[in-house]
């Protein structure tokens, strides 16, 4: 136990103090910004990135990952807080809290294993996309000094690694270009534009609503809603650190932790997020890698919303905008071209179609149901290829069926048999099939019923040991060898 603290926590805390200082920075103008896209507040953003990152640290199943307010959660918030207002949103992020909680009991996360691989790299790149987009507004159009700052932040946090690495090349960028503005006086868009930062700590307090079952139907869809795109992103976010890092981690713990994260920021006056890609792609870039990262990336953005307040709204946009821009650009999978050609032509479309749904909509959730559901289409259509032999040796009828019969495979089934035949000896021969479901068992009682009414009599060999059990089950006709 000592062990595993002493790895998760304190194997690297040099560069994790470092990595959580620079994804402090980074969390403050996206707190803002989801707050703005919910309708609260932006201190109800910067307590939830505050409160979830602190308690994530030592709760949650990835060690090293960043989870805060997120615009996937803050678009899913917008009815209830434009009808209901702030109290019921902080009902619903308690709720949304006990239902990942109860997630992680049951152990939902198993579902990881049923995205596609193809699923997988359109959501990066999806993401990848939405983190640019997202930085469009703060420097296009604005004026060209815009341009020479982000342009310089993109200098500095791509060419000073190769030189020196001491310090990750990010907060650097921050220091050094803040530092320029500020003695210059030059006209940028800062932090403090976005708007207005309170010097205050978060406070415990309980919704003012009434505690009534009308209460709890208002917000339980908002907090079912929010549990399963909220466990969505961070178990996918998750994974992508898992391979970043060449580590694993417990993807039922990240649930609890997720929920219990959520409900403690519920009562702190918080909105319910996430795990955030671009912050902890932010993170592992700059060097963190354990859970004091996290803790860090916490801490230090209160410090700075208390401590340093005055100075973190001077931060000119184009550096933060520089920043986002990097990591966008190592989020996106730039192999996937190359997938784009390799790959089979179902996983090639599966993959532009996530991309396509996640950045029409802005909706994480839609983009990857929608490519699931679209790889289990192709998938039955694939496994529902099934061949039908046929052997006449003498009065005798050998019918070897070849392939997966189950609810989509039935029709060229029963397709394949000649039910003109009469006074014959049928054989149908599943060595090389497998019956999955009661419409399979179905197809075989009505092909059998057929051949029956020809005066024909009917064997079945070769099913296998489950095969054989649902049959037993579920078939009118047992003759079965």
């Amino acid at each position: 136990m000592l062990e595993k603290i002493k790895r998760e926590w304190f194997s690297n805390v040099r560069g994790d103090i470092l990595a959580g200082i620079v994804v402090a920075l980074a969390l403050i103008p996206e707190a803002i910004a989801f707050s703005i896209i919910a309708g609260v507040d932006p201190m109800v953003g910067l307590y939830a990135s505050f409160c979830i990152a602190v308690i994530i640290a030592f709760v949650g199943g990835r060690p090293g990952m960043i989870s805060g307010a997120t615009g996937a959660m803050a678009l899913l918030m917008v009815p209830l807080v434009k009808e209901h207002g702030l109290d019921y949103l902080l009902v619903a992020t308690i709720l949304t809290g006990v239902i990942q909680i109860l997630f992680g009991i049951f152990k939902v996360a198993k579902v990881m294993k049923f995205i596609p691989r193809a699923v997988m790299i359109g959501f990066v790149n999806a993401l990848a996309i939405l983190i640019f987009m997202a930085q469009v507004p703060h420097f296009i159009g604005i004026s060209n000094l815009t341009y020479v700052f982000v342009a310089i932040t993109l200098a500095i946090v791509y060419i000073l690694p190769r030189f020196f690495k001491a310090v990750p090349a990010p907060l650097i960028a921050i220091i050094v270009l803040t530092a320029v503005a500020l003695y210059t006086n030059v006209d940028l868009r800062t932090v403090g534009d976005l708007g207005a930062i309170t010097r205050t700590l978060p406070e415990f307090f309980i919704p003012n609503v009434p505690f009534t079952l009308e209460t709890l139907v208002i917000v339980f869809l908002f907090s079912l809603a929010l549990a399963i795109v909220g466990l969505l992103e961070s178990l996918l976010t998750a994974s992508i650190v898992d391979d970043m890092t060449d580590t694993e981690s417990d993807k039922n713990r990240e649930s609890r932790g997720q929920g219990i994260a959520n409900i403690v920021t519920g009562f702190f006056g918080g909105m319910a997020g996430c795990a955030m890609i671009g912050q902890s792609v932010i993170n592992v870039k700059s060097g963190g890698r354990g859970r004091l990262s996290t803790f860090i990336a916490g801490i230090f953005l209160m410090f700075l919303i208390i401590v340093l307040g005055d100075l973190v709204i001077q931060i000119p946009m184009p550096v933060l905008v520089g920043i986002m821009i990097m990591v966008s650009i190592g989020t996106f999978d730039w192999s996937s071209f190359t997938y784009l050609r390799k790959a089979p032509k179902t996983d090639s479309i599966v993959m532009l179609v996530t991309v396509g749904i996640v950045v029409a909509t802005n909706d994480l959730s839609k983009g990857v149901i929608a490519g699931v559901i679209l790889s289990a289409i192709f998938f039955v259509a694939k496994i529902s290829k099934l061949k039908v032999k046929n052997k006449h040796q003498d009065n005798k009828v050998i019918y070897e069926v070849e392939g997966q019969l189950f609810f989509a495979s039935t029709e060229d089934f029963l397709k394949s048999f000649d039910f003109n035949l009469e006074n014959k000896n049928i054989t149908i021969d599943f060595s090389d099939s497998h019956i999955w479901d009661d419409s399979a068992v179905g197809a075989v009682d009505k092909a059998v019923i057929k051949f029956q009414e020809k005066d024909n009599k009917v064997t079945i060999i070769g099913l296998d040991t489950s095969s054989r059990e649902i049959f037993h089950k579920l078939a009118v006709n047992n003759n079965v060898n």
